[in-house]
């Protein structure tokens, strides 16, 4: 895990183990998600209360942003129910792992850090993205010219090639949730075996940069992005993961 010559709370690079476990091969889209809102009556994605991240006269651009994947009438926009879903916070990312859960008799979650990073990397230690150490326009989702933003948005799942392990989307497209609480030094003082994060925080964790970055350094497999507890953005999702 990490990167020597990136961030400072990506260093030191270690070598972690993790239990086996499965995850989701592509992250949870509209359509996925809507069986859960039907099913619960659960909150439909929708602007609901300006996030922290949308504060500092941001607030206008978040909102013209976020706007294409509002729900109507507990419905997902036309044309997206296959796109990962966005617009959901930690909390709704764990209600959905926890109906799943229920529905199905197995105890689907979010992937740790950990399992998040091994995932991405397919196999490819020490390389910057799942497929080598230089950006590739073709293998996933991300904002090559920020003076067309406007105009960008998610891509359906499945769309890019798949990483080495078979799973999409792992960078660009859109953020994945992880589990852990954030912790700048949690590299130098964590568990080599199964680390999971500190039990408590102030920040969560996204990882894996989305179609709004044009910094290609946010789509590398190591690093970490820090959001504030309450964070939901139109370019934050999740996967599901479990345990073997």
């Amino acid at each position: 895990m990490g990167a020597a010559d990136a961030e400072e709370d990506e260093r030191p690079v270690h070598r972690v183990s993790v239990s086996e476990f499965f995850i989701g091969r592509f992250p949870v889209t509209h359509d996925e998600y809507a069986r859960f809102v039907r099913a619960t009556g659960y909150p439909p994605p929708a602007i609901r209360g300006l996030p922290l991240i949308a504060a500092g006269g941001r607030d206008t651009v978040f909102k013209e942003l976020a706007a294409p994947y509002i729900w109507t009438n507990n419905e997902p926009p036309a044309g997206h129910g296959s796109h990962p879903i966005v617009l959901v916070r930690y909390d709704d990312a764990i209600g959905y792992c926890r109906w799943l859960g229920e529905a199905l008799g197995r105890p689907f979650r979010l992937p740790t850090e950990a399992e998040w990073e091994k995932s991405a990397r397919g196999g490819a230690d020490g390389s910057r993205y799942p497929w080598g150490d230089a950006i590739d326009e073709s293998r996933c989702n991300f904002l090559s010219d920020p003076a067309v933003k406007r105009q960008r948005g998610t891509r359906a799942t499945g769309t890019f090639p798949p990483n080495a392990y078979g799973l999409y989307d792992v960078v660009g497209n859109v953020w994945e949730w992880v589990s852990d609480w954030y912790s700048a030094d949690t590299y130098s003082t964590g568990p080599m075996q199964d680390p999971r994060g500190p039990t408590s925080g102030n920040m969560r964790i996204v990882r894996g940069g989305s179609w709004v970055n044009d910094d290609v350094m946010m789509l590398r497999c190591a690093y970490r992005h820090k959001v504030p507890p309450d964070t939901y953005a139109y370019s934050i999702g999740f996967r599901i993961a479990c345990s073997a």
